[in-house]
């Protein structure tokens, strides 16, 4: 079985977008939650202790800012190429599929669905194939009969005569009315 290759990048832009956007959009939450936490857990820190100096606490909101920023800058992109790469396991099944379908509706796929060893989705491919089976019989069948129809066309077509080459048999003569009726 060849390796199926991906040709292009968003394969269904659409729900790979909506998926990378909910991705990077609970990403950013927990980024926010855990800055806020963290800033809190700061704040305590500091009011326990009784010889913080002023410039501590009052450097706290900076010291968050940087370490949100950072989270962003860092964690974001990295969620994003995770996101693309895991979509692409389920949005190629589902692109696949429709285009398979498709193909079937038409009556001409006669081969059985495949789809790449690492995507998911592979009992939906199975239960296609089952589904589909009779109909892609039914096409191959049909495939096969143009074919050899074909190829007995080919071989009982002259393909050595020249079209201008007359035939032999008088188009031009006179039939009597008995001879017409013997022909019939």
């Amino acid at each position: 079985m060849p390796e199926l290759k991906r040709r292009i990048k968003l394969i269904r832009p659409r729900m790979q977008l909506k998926l990378i956007g909910c991705f990077v959009g609970l990403t950013a939450v927990a980024l926010l939650l855990q800055n806020v936490l963290m800033g809190r857990a700061l704040e305590r820190a500091a009011a326990d202790l009784e010889a913080a100096p002023p410039e501590l606490i009052e450097g706290l909101p900076d010291i968050q800012l940087r370490a949100l920023l950072f989270g962003i800058l860092f964690v974001l992109p990295i969620v994003v190429s995770f996101g693309v790469l895991l979509t692409f396991r389920v949005a190629g099944p589902v692109h696949r599929f429709e285009q398979f379908l498709a193909r079937v509706a038409r009556g001409e796929q006669v081969e059985a669905c495949r789809i790449r060893r690492d995507d998911e989705l592979h009992s939906l491919c199975e239960a296609i194939n089952a589904a589909t089976s009779e109909e892609r019989a039914r096409a191959a069948e049909r495939e096969s009969r143009a074919a050899v129809a074909k190829s007995a066309h080919a071989a009982s077509a002259p393909t050595d005569a020249p079209i201008d080459t007359p035939i032999d048999t008088p188009i031009d003569t006179e039939v009597g009315e008995d001879e017409v009726a013997l022909r019939v």
